[in-house]
């Protein structure tokens, strides 16, 4: 057959899709051997890929072997907390639900584990029904608003009309969708990413994403239970022998702890003016960033008070936070998220979690973000008072605040699933650039959500500022520029 391959003279090679792993082994095999990619395919039938994997990625630390395999994941009805957890890894290719395009209340409010058979459940559901009724009836008053304001245009067809001016309704009306509402998440990841992710979901602070990885290690060791060819049924395991190795990742969450308690006892910034919501900071020293992005990852400051006190103290005591951190680690850990240090745009962005769940995306960058909660306050837009629906809005900010008080008192992550998404939150962004560019172009457009927008024009301006040169280059939209019926 190779020989056929030679004189036909096709140098590409298409392969059909393949189980992950003996996908992963074919083409680890391919690159160690002469044999064409048609032989090694026949070799792999006949061998275990199990034997393979075990020596090669496991033991002797072959990692790239595990981007070889990819598997498509979806998950359907989870939280939307949950889901911004499944997206949290850098080489991750996927789509959510989109709050734009879909009526969010058509689906249920998931419950947190921590609360599911207590006697918090009730308020729970309660306080979860009420956002979901004040949503449904924000997005109507809106989209009457709309309609007034915007006529459609002779030249728009009606029907692309009703659709341009529903999104934008929806566009408000998602600051009153919850972290706890139900969500739909598609993915495609390769072998050693989805095992980063069981890993690191195995040790989250929400029962949910803990029970959604054990799932995951479940469906890895059984057979697809979504086939394209319905006449033809999978008999291989997904993954297998990855379903045996991708224990929780302890070893992150005792570092977070560890250096927490660190803080908690050595750290105190002192008296700071809070910054604008999109602050740009420029460490220098590298040892400094990385010091104050762990204590950045473990409190509530900005992340300019956090370097400034850093800044200020000896090379001794800076290289003590790394080391708590580090304390235990193993030759063939990974560094954490919080010591990528060394780029040049250093972002501290605060905007609300609609907001962050849009910027959250953007994978060229290094992305450190604070415990949700209610501390930064609410983001109420201009829009809901333009169309005179602040009551709406407010009494489902204060039912939704008062329901989250009586559960933080039982459960601190469970108070988070009742978080609005007009809740404002904190979130670091390194980048080159590059990226600063292009988040700053994309998302600065008049297609997109005037939250983001904002964030998108601010990280213009602040490379302006301090790289003027650079900062011209950036072909930005500013924020006041609109067009409402553009999709």
């Amino acid at each position: 057959m190779s020989e056929e391959v030679a004189a036909n003279g096709r140098r590409v090679v298409v392969v059909a899709p393949m189980p992950p792993e003996k996908s992963a082994y074919a083409l680890a095999r391919y690159s160690r051997s002469p044999d064409s990619v048609v032989d090694s395919l026949a070799w792999v039938r006949g061998h275990s890929s199990s034997k393979f994997l075990d020596s090669f990625y496991f033991r002797y630390g072959h990692a790239s072997i595990a981007d070889l395999g990819h598997c498509i994941f979806c998950f359907e009805g989870v939280s939307e907390l949950a889901a911004m957890e499944i997206e949290d890894e850098q080489l991750w290719d996927g789509q959510a639900k989109s709050s734009r395009y879909q009526d969010f209340s058509r689906g249920a409010a998931v419950v947190p584990d921590e609360l599911a058979g207590t006697p918090l459940e009730a308020d729970y559901s309660a306080a979860a029904g009420d956002l979901v009724t004040s949503y449904l009836a924000l997005h109507e008053r809106l989209r009457e608003h709309l309609e007034e304001r915007l006529p459609r245009p002779s030249s728009m067809p009606r029907g692309a009309y009703g659709r341009a001016i529903r999104a934008r309704a929806y566009d408000v009306a998602r600051y009153l969708l919850f972290c706890g509402i139900s969500t739909n998440v598609g993915q495609v990841a390769s072998i050693r990413t989805l095992e980063k992710q069981m890993r690191r979901m195995g040790v989250s602070a929400f029962g949910e994403v803990r029970s959604l990885a054990a799932e995951m290690h479940e469906a890895c060791a059984a057979p697809p239970s979504c086939v394209w060819d319905e006449g033809a049924q999978p008999v291989e395991p997904l993954a297998p022998t990855l379903a045996k190795y991708a224990d929780p990742d302890t070893a992150q969450t005792r570092a977070m702890e560890r250096v927490r308690a660190w803080a908690i006892q050595n750290f105190d910034p002192g008296a700071y003016d809070q910054p604008r919501d999109v602050d740009l900071v420029r460490a220098g020293d590298p040892l400094d960033e990385t010091a104050a992005t762990w204590l950045y990852a473990v409190t509530s400051h900005p992340f300019r008070a956090v370097l400034d006190c850093v800044s200020g103290w000896s090379r001794r005591r800076r290289a003590e936070v790394l080391e708590t951190a580090l304390e235990g680690r193993r030759r063939r850990d990974e560094l954490m998220r919080p010591f990528h240090s060394g780029y040049p745009y250093v972002f501290d962005i605060v905007c609300d979690i609609g907001a962050y769940r849009d910027l959250h995306r953007h994978r060229r960058c290094q992305q450190v973000r604070q415990r949700f909660g209610d501390r930064l306050g609410i983001e109420r837009p201009r829009a809901v008072d333009e169309a005179a629906a602040g009551g709406i809005f407010d009494d489902a900010v204060r039912t939704a605040e008062a329901a989250r008080e009586r559960i933080r008192e039982v459960s601190e992550p469970a108070s988070q699933y009742l978080l609005p998404f007009a809740s404002r939150c904190r979130s670091l962004f390194k980048m080159d650039f590059a990226e600063a560019e292009y988040i700053a172009r994309v998302r600065s457009g008049v297609k997109g959500h005037i939250s983001y927008r904002r964030v998108a024009w601010g990280i213009k301006e602040r490379v302006a500022e301090l790289d003027p040169e650079l900062g011209s280059l950036i072909r930005a939209t500013h924020p006041d520029v609109e067009d409402p019926l553009t999709r």
